[in-house]
């Protein structure tokens, strides 16, 4: 479950000394693209990257101004570039603006700043330790270079800066609604993606939480948008792109927007904006299937301007209030709706249909027919929110599995057990349990895949992510998250993942494969992997991402018809 902020002991990543280690080891490289995939280079043993920079190389020029990076490895880089205007002070609450054109060169070298939480905390030390194998195996090790709300910023990896026309690959980081940013997981790097696929690839920081997401439209059109601005900053990231990306080797009118989590929800969203529509191209949405598009609501607004003593009359008010302590009442709404209501907190940022931004229904009973043409894939991870990551109930026994599961679904426990053991022969009575409990985030991506099928308009593709990293002892399974290095072919850079295995190296690069095969041509399919056909409602093939891959029919499919009579979370 996502708080309201994470912070992660950065000495699981250092006391390894695994980032150094990481530069000793690369996998089959990618290089170029070619009908449905990328051929894979020889082997050869990664040299350390060595960053280079000049006065004169790499720089840009962008609509707003030049721009200079570094190259890395033979790959351009750029990093903090401005797509948006600050946020703050009279800007706060309301729709994105480009930035201001700026003389010279800019350097765009570090990394820039996050949208700032809604809450600050030094921490204690003990929600650190508690989450120690998850900062451990997820490198939470990078963060922004600080929190600001002058945030609009993206990031740039092009294999070249000349006229070619690569496919571009736009993420959006997960967190939710509420946290994370561009660079939160060292897993996010592009360098490795651009490098050995040929494509240009963006990462970027938006607005977030009570930044992004407050709705203040009932007072005063002037925060009409308010709801919903979080989403406004991706639109005009996009239309950067749209404007920008062909100065850096990128072809404006082949964009995939893909994302993981709160990232995936972001990608359905953008489906369904008016505003959106034409910016991108292909969509792949990682563990974030279920709608989290809410219907206008005050409460959380109404709280804070009371913790605030601003009376509706004086809202403009809100905007001068300093960020700290905008945030500390946020908090102290946030938690009071939480104790009248039961609520999570969170669930209180989130996009709005307001009928004008986001229209009303979205992904409520159909796909959004203004994206009907774009080709998706949609897919969960075997484990996702309950793995035995940081879990001591990871050695469960089968008595606890079935009073879990009889507390959960009643008569119907037997019976869903039984069918989750002929799916998942080998598997203890945790992995039985956490493939269940997979099965919320299982059935809203089943949900979305039909909805798109059918439109009958552009393929789907439906994956599940079944790797286990041999790390630990191997007792942290599949996790939610845990593919997003091998998306990236970072498999050589995430060791702690990986271990340098060569079936972690050899599914990075088959997987990544996949995903860039889809950016350039709109099928994942590829040599490396079994031939993996389009979603087909009446016989639904999943690929199920492993050493070795394998296509499975009906994946869990007796289970998930029984868990059927059960809601899934709203």
């Amino acid at each position: 479950m996502e708080m309201f902020t994470t912070r992660i002991s950065r000495r699981a990543a250092f006391k390894t000394g695994a980032l150094a280690a990481a530069t000793a080891l690369l996998p089959t490289g990618i290089a170029e693209a070619a009908d449905n995939a990328t051929k894979p280079e020889s082997s050869s043993t990664r040299v350390a990257a060595t960053p280079f920079s000049s006065y004169s190389k790499p720089v840009v020029e962008i609509d707003s101004g030049k721009v200079r990076g570094y190259i890395s490895n033979g790959v351009n880089t750029f990093k903090g570039i401005p797509y948006g205007a600050s946020t703050g002070g009279e800007r706060r609450f309301l729709a994105p603006v480009k930035p201001a054109p700026w003389s010279g060169i800019r350097n765009c070298l570090i990394y820039g700043h996050a949208c700032p939480p809604v809450r600050f905390s030094t921490g204690d030390g003990i929600s650190a330790s508690a989450a120690e194998e998850d900062g451990y195996l997820l490198y939470r090790i990078a963060g922004s270079q600080g929190y600001s709300e002058n945030c609009l910023l993206l990031n740039v990896w092009a294999p070249g800066t000349d006229s070619r026309k690569r496919p571009v690959m736009v993420y959006m980081h997960g967190g939710g609604y509420s946290g994370g940013c561009s660079n939160d997981l060292l897993s996010y790097d592009g360098e490795n993606l651009a490098k050995r696929h040929d494509v240009v690839v963006i990462t970027h920081n938006h607005r977030l939480n009570l930044f992004g997401f407050l709705n203040l439209a009932e007072y005063g059109e002037k925060y009409a948008d308010s709801g919903n601005v979080g989403m406004l900053d991706q639109v005009l990231m996009l239309e950067w792109v749209r404007n920008n990306v062909s100065s850096f080797g990128g072809d404006p009118q082949n964009v995939t927007i893909f994302g993981q989590s709160g990232g995936g929800g972001k990608v359905s969203t953008l489906m369904a904006m008016p505003a959106a529509k034409g910016l991108f191209h292909k969509v792949i949405v990682e563990s974030g299937a279920l709608n989290a598009v809410k219907k206008p609501d005050s409460e959380l607004a109404a709280g804070v301007l009371q913790a605030l003593a601003i009376s509706p009359g004086n809202i403009d008010d809100i905007q001068t209030v300093p960020t700290e302590r905008l945030g500390a009442a946020t908090f102290a709404a946030m938690t009071e709706i939480q104790r009248k209501t039961g609520k999570p907190a969170n669930s209180s940022f989130a996009p709005i249909a307001d009928g004008k931004n986001i229209p009303v229904g979205s992904w409520d009973k159909e796909a959004p027919a203004l994206s009907a043409n774009i080709p998706m894939i949609i897919g969960t991870n075997l484990n996702e929110g309950v793995n035995g990551v940081d879990n001591p109930a990871r050695d469960m026994d089968e008595a606890t599995l079935m009073n879990r599961l009889s507390k959960a679904y009643g008569d119907q426990a037997e019976k869903i057990a039984a069918a989750y053991r002929m799916e998942h022969r080998k598997e203890t009575p945790f992995g039985i349990w956490a493939a269940v409990s997979a099965s919320d985030m299982r059935r809203g991506a089943i949900a979305q895949l039909e909805k798109k099928v059918a439109l009958q308009a552009a393929p789907v593709y439906n994956y599940v992510y079944g790797w286990r990293t041999p790390a630990l002892d191997g007792k942290p399974g599949t996790f939610h998250s845990a593919e997003i290095s091998m998306v990236f072919d970072n498999a050589d850079l995430c060791v702690n993942y990986s271990c340098g295995s060569k079936e972690g190296l050899a599914l990075s690069a088959n997987m990544s494969r996949a995903w860039t095969a889809f950016a350039h041509t709109g099928n994942p399919n590829h040599p490396g992997i079994p031939h993996w056909p389009a979603y087909d409602v009446k016989s639904p093939s999943t690929m199920f991402f492993d050493s070795p891959s394998a296509v499975r029919s009906d994946f869990e499919g007796p289970g998930l018809r029984l868990l059927a009579q059960f809601p899934t979370p709203a």
